[in-house]
């Protein structure tokens, strides 16, 4: 994609109608100039969110007693003001060239915060995943006059910020991100799930400590053990559900549950609806399989 360099302001009337997301500026641009320098406590174009995405070179990120030396793949996201700053150094060997967005926080702080705390506040992102591609895609959208009025604009930031809190989630659930503790512990309940299964039986199986264990599988899955046991006996539950015609007993009784009004809660917390309603179709939609994140 041809990114066009330069920075592009967008100034759009508010609409009182409507609650919208606000892209303040987008741009591309290479510095090779010392003098090149930002102090998140002397702006006063706040409140504002910065994602700052290094294409290649490098430049410095001090936030707080933190410094980051920032290369190719890592992107600076700041809160404007803020106590940081950024700036090219004076030993860098190249300029340092990147992309970068500025919007208000109004409707996506939380999506914004979510996301720094999971992946901090200099982030690793591959060059072809969906928020990099959506940032290129907005520089050259903006450079080109196509971000023409304040809905563009709207669609274009909380796709930005939707795209950037799944990737962070997606990391999270991805399996190869795992460690070989936790994977044990998810294959173990995926094939034992039929039987009770105690944090004591499964911390001793994968060799941790049921604190560790949990705090681990927890980071790694997003899920507690626990929690994730009750998402695999429901899948299974729903497969019996519409493929057999097993009373609500005995599937209580296949996947792991003492009674039936026990899996009756559980499937509910869960679902939102009762193993009746899942099977009947009674609800206004009929689901084959419902997902979850």
């Amino acid at each position: 994609m041809d990114i066009p360099r330069g920075t592009y302001g967008f100034r759009f009337a508010e609409d009182k109608e409507l609650q919208l997301c606000v892209l303040f500026a987008a741009g591309y641009d290479s510095i090779s100039d010392p003098a090149y320098r930002w102090d998140g406590l002397e702006r006063n174009d706040g409140p504002l969110l910065l994602f700052q995405y290094t294409l290649s070179g490098e430049g410095v990120f001090e936030s707080e007693n933190r410094t980051y030396r920032v290369t190719a793949g890592q992107a600076i996201l700041a809160e404007i003001p803020g106590s940081h700053r950024y700036y090219y150094p004076a030993d860098a060997a190249q300029p340092w060239e990147f992309l970068f967005l500025l919007f208000r926080p109004a409707l996506i702080l939380p999506h914004w915060r979510k996301f720094l705390r999971e992946a901090g506040e200099v982030p690793r992102l591959p060059a072809d995943c969906a928020p990099v591609r959506l940032a290129r895609m907005i520089v050259a959208d903006a450079g080109a006059g196509r971000i023409s009025d304040p809905l563009i604009a709207s669609s274009s930031v909380y796709q930005f910020m939707t795209e950037l809190t799944r990737i962070q989630a997606a990391t999270l659930r991805d399996r190869d991100n795992w460690s070989e503790n936790i994977r044990r512990a998810a294959e173990f309940i995926e094939q034992h799930y039929s039987q009770m299964i105690s944090i004591d039986q499964l911390s001793e199986h994968v060799s941790l400590s049921k604190y560790h264990l949990i705090r681990r599988f927890s980071a790694s899955t997003g899920l507690t053990p626990g929690a994730y046991l009750t998402r695999v006996r429901t899948e299974k539950a729903m497969e019996l559900l519409r493929g057999t015609g097993l009373s609500i007993e005995a599937i209580a009784a296949q996947i792991g549950y003492s009674s039936g009004s026990y899996f009756i809660k559980a499937f509910r917390s869960l679902t939102g609806l009762t193993p009746g309603d899942f099977r009947s179709g009674d609800e206004s939609l009929t689901y084959r399989r419902l997902f979850f994140d």
